[in-house]
């Protein structure tokens, strides 16, 4: 049997808020990301763009954070389960960077031919 409370909508939002303030009060690089999404989401607003591109563009950006977020999640319970440097430990940790770092990529790719597209270099 799982240790899970009964489904609630707003318990489980409140508990998904609770996850963000946490991630935003305790992880750097989520931070800067944060910064990086609330600068160039408005761009999509203003950006002569298709519709399709630019919800391509969109969830580049989303994919970034929510791949920080699960590598945060990966790094919290490893350290939950030993603090100490264990060789499996460190690779599920370097498996969770390397989410975020894949997610990074497509996130460049995504901006950077789009905006290839906006100024007609492509």
């Amino acid at each position: 049997m799982r240790n899970q409370p009964q489904y609630h909508f707003f318990k489980n939002t409140t508990y998904a808020l609770n996850g963000m303030k946490d991630v935003i009060a305790h992880e750097t690089s989520f931070k800067i990301e944060l910064v990086i999404a609330a600068i160039l989401l408005p761009l999509l607003l203003i950006l002569d763009l298709s519709l399709l591109l630019k919800l391509v563009m969109f969830m580049s950006i989303m994919g970034m954070l929510i791949a920080e977020v699960i590598n945060s999640a990966i790094e919290r319970v490893v350290d939950l389960v030993t603090l100490e440097h264990h060789e499996m430990a460190g690779r599920a940790k370097d498996v969770g960077s390397a989410i975020v770092f894949l997610s990074i990529m497509v996130f460049v790719v995504v901006w950077l031919s789009s905006f290839a597209l906006y100024f007609g270099f492509i």
